[in-house]
């Protein structure tokens, strides 16, 4: 069975290709993400939104920033684990808050996250010794804490509140609370697995040892606090009525943000607007997205605008502290002509005196 099951993949490689299906699935999810919102803000008033944005309470935007700044502070350490994983524990924690920052932010807002938040990292990392395999390995780690932590997070709020889901995948809430629970089986699985034993994956320059099971914990922390740091955020900002829980808000938030990375569009636009209209119907649609424009504003655009700042800031400095360091050009003898004129009457005396 296994045999056939990798003949197919080599086949379906050969054939067709695991990039081209992840390109048209991208293009599926954000058409089928815009003929939604299409009709759901068919209707919408602009003048309702606006005055929606302008009576949420100033302390709830405040919350929901404090919020946005927690789950940004957490990101920073999936970095700083990242880094001490591949070894380089002489980085210090202030370049790698300065790399996790501002890759993420970048990434979020510009898409394709593995490539442009690899580019900011590499050039940031670079100029402490890491080529490009060693920062490949530390977007993969930090990569994992992620997905460690979705899946920690989904797994548990599917199996508590599997209706949550249901408002997403259309799905009956059994076969939901069964693939929550699935979730956590593999999640455990993968803790006991690397908690037995050092595991390295990869080749060559390639391999990476994975962290054992007390790291791993740690890794799935560290990804539940900055998706619930967000979920916060999410959940501050939407209107008060009707009443929904925060898991249910946290399940259809997580789904939704998977959803968005899912297309590759930037920040998710379009495709978690649309799922988080589609799950939570019961609020009223211009409430609900003047507190959407709000998260955007907040999550996406401020730490975007503040990222492309340190960065461009961090860029002049490098730019003028290595043109202050180039060798100065030696000073111009306003004496040279004269010398060598001199020099040249001599030798011709001397010729003729020859």
């Amino acid at each position: 069975m296994l045999n056939w099951l990798r003949a197919g993949a080599r086949f379906f490689q050969d054939k067709i290709g695991w990039n081209r299906l992840g390109f048209a699935l991208s293009l599926s999810i954000i058409a089928i993400a815009l003929v939604v919102l299409f009709r759901m803000l068919r209707g919408i008033e602009v003048d309702e939104v606006f005055e929606a944005l302008r009576a949420t309470e100033p302390r709830h935007i405040a919350i929901a920033a404090i919020f946005v700044a927690a789950g940004y502070f957490t990101l920073t350490f999936y970095d700083l684990f990242a880094l001490r994983t591949i070894g380089r524990k002489e980085i210090p924690y202030r370049i790698a808050a300065l790399a996790g920052f501002t890759s993420y932010s970048i990434g979020h807002n510009v898409g394709a996250t593995v490539f442009t938040g690899g580019a900011v990292r590499y050039r940031i990392y670079s100029a402490w010794g890491l080529d490009a395999v060693a920062v490949a390995k530390v977007c993969f780690v930090a990569g994992l804490t992620f997905w460690l932590g979705n899946a920690a997070v989904l797994g548990l709020g599917i199996t508590y509140a599997p209706l949550a889901a249901t408002a997403i995948d259309q799905l009956p809430a059994s076969v939901n609370r069964g693939l929550g629970v699935a979730m956590l089986v593999v999640l455990v699985c993968y803790v006991i697995w690397v908690w037995r034993g050092t595991r390295v994956i990869g080749r060559r320059e390639w391999q990476v040892m994975l962290p054992g099971g007390p790291l791993t914990l740690l890794q799935i922390a560290i990804g539940i606090v900055d998706l619930s740091c967000c979920a916060l955020a999410m959940y501050v900002l939407l209107p008060n009525e009707p009443y929904i829980g925060f898991v249910t808000i946290a399940v259809i938030f997580v789904s939704a943000t998977l959803l968005g990375f899912a297309s590759h569009s930037p920040g998710g636009l379009g495709v978690f607007d649309a799922a988080m209209l589609v799950a939570l119907w019961q609020f009223d649609k211009e409430d609900l997205l003047a507190g959407l424009l709000l998260f955007r504003l907040l999550y996406y655009i401020v730490p975007f605008v503040l990222s492309l700042t340190i960065l461009g800031a961090r860029e002049l400095l490098i730019s003028m502290h290595s043109g202050s360091r180039l060798p100065k050009p030696p000073p111009i003898d306003t004496t040279a002509p004269i010398k060598s004129e001199v020099a040249a009457k001599t030798m011709i005396e001397k010729t003729d005196a020859g």
